[in-house]
């Protein structure tokens, strides 16, 4: 039985968190050949002032400040 544990910094609409499973859950049964039913996965979101990357907070950092790339590394992707 797969277990996937998936946490996230901040927090993720139901919608999303379902698309996930779901997306997760299909990777697993085409490249591994797993049962879908016994697929488990946990989702956990971090509160993003428990959770720190390169030296901050992820809090702080979404508080104006970005990366020394020049971008957020846990922001969305632009489009």
């Amino acid at each position: 039985m797969p277990f996937v544990d998936i946490r996230l910094a901040g927090a993720a609409s139901r919608e999303q968190k379902a698309a996930i499973v779901a997306d997760v859950t299909r990777s697993l049964v085409e490249r591994l050949g797993k049962n879908p039913a016994a697929v488990q996965i946990n989702i956990t979101e971090l509160s993003t002032e428990n959770y720190g990357a390169g030296g901050q907070l992820i809090a702080d950092r979404d508080a104006g400040k970005v990366s020394q790339a020049g971008e957020d590394a846990h922001a969305e992707p632009s489009q």
